[in-house]
């Protein structure tokens, strides 16, 4: 496991300029240059892991319900713009094809073993490496739990609070990184995650001023809908 320099993550693919979650939008990343890209995993109503951030289908796509409602099947007939189709994660990893790292987000509770055991397919299988994941969830305890299973791939651990309060405990869990909003970051914050030798992201970064602020402040890995900003801003 490693994290090392920093890191332009692609959010929902560069979902910006492509319907989120979509593989129009993992490629449009991909065709911006990020080092990683980040998308939402869940469990549909037979088994497969799909890629989606809401409960519901009714914000991203042409119908209503909840995932776990639908099969793959039906899922797939949705309109998730412009055409694109809800993908699966085996999808997604074929698409990217290491062209960058991937940050999986779990985003409900009892899916580790699955997405453990499609991580060590791809491994395994397909040429991947270990270090082309990491793995990130609100759900922290989800995180400790894949851990056991995978220590090998890094993990991330994500607050939509101040994280200040939770860092010391996620810490006992084994995590690598903190993923936190903009909204709670300081040079405090910086300065104690990597006293603790981990990471810390930030998400989501899309005001070329916010960009910059967040560089000074040298976090490790910026989320953003318009990754090519961040890749112009270090680059100036």
């Amino acid at each position: 496991m490693e994290l090392n320099g920093f890191s332009v993550i692609g959010h929902r693919g560069a979902c910006g300029y492509a319907p989120e979650n979509t593989l129009a939008s993992f490629a449009k990343a991909i065709e911006l240059g990020v080092d990683m890209v980040e998308f939402d995993v869940q469990r549909c109503k037979t088994g497969e892991l799909v890629v989606l951030h809401d409960t519901k289908v009714n914000r991203t796509t042409n119908g209503k319900g909840s995932v776990g409602d639908f099969t793959l099947a039906d899922l797939q007939k949705l309109d998730a713009g412009k055409g694109e189709q809800i993908p699966t994660l085996r999808e997604v990893l074929d698409l990217v094809d290491r062209e960058a790292r991937v940050n999986i987000e779990i985003k409900q509770e009892g899916i580790v073993d699955d997405v453990a055991a499609i991580i060590k397919e791809y491994v395994t299988r397909h040429g991947w490496s270990e270090k082309d994941f990491l793995v990130s969830s609100f759900w922290h305890r989800e995180l400790a739990a894949f851990k056991k299973i995978y220590p090998g791939v890094a993990t991330s651990a994500l607050f939509v609070c101040d994280p200040a309060g939770g860092i010391e405990f996620v810490s006992s869990l084994g995590v690598d990184a903190v993923g936190c909003s903009i909204e709670f970051i300081s040079k405090e914050l910086v300065q104690d995650v990597h006293a603790r030798d981990k990471k810390i992201f930030l998400f989501t970064v899309n005001a070329p001023d916010e960009i910059r602020y967040a560089l000074s402040l040298g976090v490790d890995g910026i989320f953003s809908d318009f990754p090519d900003r961040v890749l112009a801003a270090i680059n100036r």
